[in-house]
């Protein structure tokens, strides 16, 4: 009998277990791809006060033990639970209600004999208060879709069972227990289900004051409303999503990096012109450092000749100012011409035609030439070798007194 009663608890389960065939052979669409392949994530992970659920039924059970006649009774069952993922969730839950049997004795829970069967009805009072683990088939094999209108739900659970008497019979006992199970969601809208809950208990037959274990097959109907937002949504979309927000962005981006490279090009082309720039450079200081001793006119001081101090009519002789004009031409001039590169300085006194005579105005121009060259000789130091005096009289001059001069060329 105790093989007996083993079997018909594994026939309960498995004839609720057999109801799953047809659910595999009930896919609907709008949960495959654009190629018609089955589509099973991944999936968005939902924020904690999303896809909860909370359900409540009534129905029936029955309690079977070896050496016992079964009986059935009414059972209620009440559960809070949440959706993890499409195929993945947990809930809590309350059975109970009254559990019946025939005994072939009396006993605490049943002492009184029916003659009709010949036998003791035992009745005794349950709760079980479990946590079950669910995993939704329909969504994990065919797919997750929001608008399938049955889904099938197995689970395993285990919990306290707690057994006592009715009719003010004193008699309690606690155990615990575990088992498996079949939801059948029906969608009734988008948020309120029909659910048909089939699931097995098996636990130790003391909680009727009995041997052996006892399995006890229950079948309730009812109702789940979906708490929070009900739905999901897979990776895929969110990513689409996000990448046709970032379009723009990545457009942008792509045109920055072209204008770097187009930099980077034109600064890689400066610095080849600077290179080239610095080797010529080297090479002229090379070039310098060859000829260093070498007389050589310096560039941008030949520029700078002639120069001219001017005398008074008649005079062969500086002014002040003048002195003060010849000291700087030899100082600041000459003697940075005549530092970098020993220069021939040509001194040229002259007098105009239009005042004095022929032979006085050569004479004039004579001595101012000659005045000119002792100065730079004597006070400034210039060799008088490198120094070479003319004179002239310049005929009908335009403005006489411009060519009452000393000009100091190199």
């Amino acid at each position: 009998m105790k093989r007996l009663n083993f079997i018909l608890g594994a026939a309960a389960l498995a004839a609720v277990a057999m109801t799953a065939s047809p659910a595999l052979n009930a896919q609907e669409n709008g949960n495959r791809d654009e190629n018609g392949k089955i589509v099973r994530g991944p999936y968005e992970t939902n924020r904690f006060g999303d896809n909860w659920f909370i359900g409540a039924g009534g129905g029936i059970n029955v309690f079977m033990n070896d050496g016992y006649k079964i009986n059935i009774g009414p059972s209620i069952d009440a559960s809070v639970g949440k959706w993890f993922t499409p195929s993945v969730g947990m809930r809590v839950g309350y059975s109970g209600f009254t559990a019946r049997l025939w005994a072939d004795d009396a006993s605490v829970l049943g002492n009184t004999l029916d003659e009709d069967e010949n036998k003791y009805l035992q009745k005794f009072g349950y709760m079980y208060f479990h946590g079950d683990f669910l995993w939704n088939m329909s969504n994990a094999i065919g797919g997750y879709k929001e608008t399938r209108f049955w889904n099938l739900v197995p689970y395993l659970h285990a919990g306290y069972y707690r057994s006592y008497g009715l009719d003010d019979v004193d008699y309690a006992n606690n155990e615990l227990a575990v088992g498996a199970g079949l939801l059948h969601n029906l969608r009734l809208s988008d948020r309120l289900d029909l659910i048909i809950d089939m699931k097995g208990i098996v636990v130790d037959g003391r909680v009727h004051g009995a041997e052996g274990v006892a399995i006890q097959p229950s079948v309730t109907m009812g109702l789940a409303v979906d708490l929070g937002w009900p739905d999901f949504v897979r990776t895929s979309t969110v990513i689409g999503a996000v990448e046709m927000a970032s379009a723009d962005q990545m457009a942008a981006l792509q045109a920055a990096t072209v204008a770097l490279e187009l930099a980077n090009a034109t600064l890689e082309a400066d610095i080849i012109d600077l290179q080239n720039t610095n080797d010529k450079l080297n090479g002229q200081i090379n070039d310098l450092k060859k000829n260093k001793g070498t007389a050589v006119q310096p560039a941008g001081m030949k520029d700078l000749s002639p120069v001219e101090v001017y005398f008074g009519i008649g005079k062969s002789t500086l002014s002040v100012d003048e002195l003060s004009h010849l000291d700087y031409i030899a100082t600041k001039i000459l003697a940075k011409a005549d530092k970098q590169s020993k220069v021939v300085i040509t001194v040229m006194g002259s007098a105009d035609s239009n005042t004095g005579t022929a032979k006085r105005n050569k004479s004039l121009s004579e001595a101012r030439g000659k005045y000119v060259a002792d100065i730079l000789a004597t006070k400034y130091g210039i060799p008088m070798d490198r120094i070479v005096v003319n004179s002239e009289v310049v005929k009908a001059p335009a403005d006489p007194e411009l060519d009452r001069a000393v000009k100091i060329s190199f």
